[in-house]
């Protein structure tokens, strides 16, 4: 495994880190969950990401179960907070009521005394931003979580953040987890070149664009059976990249990948790894033999003959 350090900071992250949305908890079920888990510890992989929100604490349940029985220093471990746990008013956000006691739930679920990296799953325009950064900051001060970050936030919300954070003292975002893949390429404009700036790190999410990336979808050919696009549960969230024009994109992309005698998705992971500002590309995985393959992407070069003709294809 290879390792990048995390923003401005001291910590060192596996350049593949592996994630837990719309798997653990849910549609793969806690035995081989941590297989999968126990697979990417064993290749080196240190970084290991969940959510609060994820079938509502399941998720962080079964992460938590399968970290155990490793020493605590050896992996580094995100969560995250905002989106509803719960039916009340104040069950979402970030006000310092609901930061302050989906931590603590957090922690309870994961089974641990500290949450590495504590994630704003999104921006709360309902709420200041110096309630929620003062309320990551006693925190930070209480020892009950490390490091700072946001997901999905723009380039100016990131910018008042860190405004805010030097105006009062409070400690500072170090990373971002950002959606980012070949055909999703929003942060590369502002969210990027600030955040180099600044000293934050992306690790990014959907890397392979929900598995289209993966070579499995065909044009003119029917889903394949058991693929996360014939889940009732969350086939909206591929349908969108299942057209014609990006199916006929994939197909020259693994035109590029055969000739470097990679797949599809080690060349796109390989994409992804190529911006030095990208600590580390976030995978989900249903089988370890998957895990196993998208990993040898970190040992993939692409020259700059290879990134032109990715950009011709892309357009």
């Amino acid at each position: 495994m290879k390792f990048r350090k995390l923003g401005r900071t001291g910590l060192k992250v596996s350049e593949i880190s592996l994630g837990s949305w719309l798997t653990y908890g849910a549609t793969v079920g806690s035995d081989q969950s941590e297989k999968i888990i126990d697979t990417a510890y064993d290749a080196g992989i240190n970084f290991f990401d969940t959510a609060n929100v994820y079938e509502r604490g399941e998720a962080e349940k079964v992460v938590g179960k399968a970290l155990k029985k490793y020493p605590r220093e050896s992996y580094v471990l995100a969560t995250k907070v905002f989106w509803p746990m719960g039916d009340g008013v104040n069950d979402r956000g970030l006000s310092r009521k609901h930061v302050f006691e989906q931590a603590h739930a957090s922690l309870k679920r994961l089974g641990l005394d500290y949450i590495d990296i504590y994630y704003c799953h999104r921006y709360d325009p309902e709420t200041p931003i110096d309630e929620t950064l003062r309320t990551i900051d006693d925190l930070v001060r209480q020892g009950k979580i490390l490091y700072a970050g946001v997901s999905e936030w723009t380039a100016s919300q990131i910018a008042e953040a860190l405004r805010t954070s030097d105006k009062y003292l409070l400690d500072r975002i170090v990373v971002h987890q950002p959606r980012y893949n070949m055909f999703q390429r929003g942060i590369e404009q502002e969210v990027i070149p600030y955040s180099e700036q600044q000293g934050i790190s992306q690790v990014v999410f959907s890397p392979l664009a929900q598995g289209l990336l993966t070579g499995k979808y065909k044009l003119g050919q029917p889903l394949p059976e058991g693929s996360r696009a014939t889940n009732e549960k969350i086939n909206k969230t591929i349908q969108g990249f299942l057209t014609e024009e990006n199916l006929q994109k994939v197909a020259r992309l693994e035109e590029v990948a055969n000739g470097l005698d990679v797949s599809l998705s080690q060349l796109a992971l390989a994409w992804i790894l190529r911006q030095p500002n990208v600590a580390s590309a976030l995978v989900g995985a249903t089988k370890p033999e998957q895990l196993l393959e998208n990993i040898k992407a970190i040992d993939v070069t692409l020259n700059e003959e290879v990134l032109e003709n990715i950009e011709k294809i892309l357009g």
